[in-house]
């Protein structure tokens, strides 16, 4: 066996030495590759970035500050502003929150607190399938079935609450449909990821917890959630990127009209939807820089809702200070 005590002194303080430099040079190699990687990532992110203002530019030095608050977009007039895109894509992912996060929380707590130990896995297999079905399937199911159920069971419902924001005719269509299939989408995400993050408290704090006395409820208002929530906000910002972003679900359930309207009933349009029903046939003079302009203001809110999620997940206190 080739042992360096064995070996001459001079012989081993070379063979150690040769050893030593050859260890710090594939560290640096490591360290270097890994570093590419990370700056491929950033490098990737800012060529979305300049691409995308590059391309809007034109758009964006035509109609000026007035293509971020302007309520009209008329192709046929060349006159573009983002509000109603805007309005449909934050409205829409807020009604697909709403709805979500209870009812994911919901599983989430049945599955790790109250559900039988044979049915655990099942169930969870089950909900987390959701998450593979297409878009388009859940557009297809919400255009010829939710929608029709909702017209007539729910809208009249809540249209005779005679609140504003469920105003005018029962459509089917519009911007809360569109929000509750959304909230299909998002629930298989969200209470997957909920279900993770409970299962990874320890099972000493929640039977000492039910030990004292306290309740299912108690132990996971003041044991599960403090212990998670971290996990918690960050399955809740993982389905509301995928409410953002989603595209063809929105197109098929939302009603493509481009106005804006206080009733959450009427028909309206996200920047998904928009850049999907509008960019094969757009002039590439002011019509497709305008919708670059769009892909843009997605690009920040996303990039918003990343940094808020990030600064709600910083540890604070003590915690931070460790």
């Amino acid at each position: 066996m080739d042992d360096l005590s064995t070996r001459p002194t001079g012989a081993a303080s070379r063979e150690l030495a040769a050893r030593v430099a050859r260890f710090a040079t594939q560290d640096r190699a490591f360290r270097t590759i890994t570093f590419s990687f990370a700056m491929l990532v950033l490098l990737a992110l800012a060529g979305i970035l300049l691409s995308l203002l590059s391309q809007a530019w034109p758009a964006l030095r035509d109609a000026g500050p007035a293509f971020f608050y302007g309520t009209t977009w008329s192709p046929t007039d060349d006159v573009y502003g983002a509000v109603i895109a805007i309005y449909g894509t934050l409205a829409t992912s807020a009604i697909a929150l709403f709805f979500a996060v209870p009812i994911s929380f919901g599983i989430a707590m049945f599955l790790t607190e109250s559900c039988p130990v044979p049915l655990r896995r099942p169930l969870g297999t089950a909900i987390e399938l959701l998450a593979g079905v297409p878009s388009i399937i859940y557009g297809i199911w919400g255009l010829f079935v939710l929608a029709p159920l909702i017209q007539t069971w729910i809208q009249p419902a809540l249209i005779a609450t005679g609140l504003p924001f469920f105003a005018g005719p029962p459509l089917g269509v519009g911007i809360f449909t569109a929000g509750m299939v959304l909230s299909l989408m998002v629930i298989p995400f969200t209470a997957s990821v909920m279900r993770d993050v409970f299962e990874t408290v320890p099972p000493v704090l929640k039977e000492s917890a039910y030990g004292l006395g306290c309740t299912t409820w108690e132990v996971v208002r003041n044991i599960v959630l403090p212990y998670t929530r971290v996990g918690v906000i960050g399955g809740i910002m993982l389905g509301l990127g995928r409410a953002l972003g989603e595209t063809m679900a929105v197109t098929f359930v939302i009603g493509n009209a481009n106005r804006l309207a206080a009733s959450l009933f009427a028909p309206g349009n996200s920047i998904a939807s928009t850049l999907a029903n509008e960019f094969a046939e757009a002039s590439p003079d002011k019509h497709i820089p305008a919708l670059f302009g769009l892909g843009l203001i997605l690009f920040v809110i996303t990039f918003v809702v990343l940094a808020l999620a990030k600064m709600l997940t910083r540890p604070r206190g003590d915690a931070a200070r460790r």
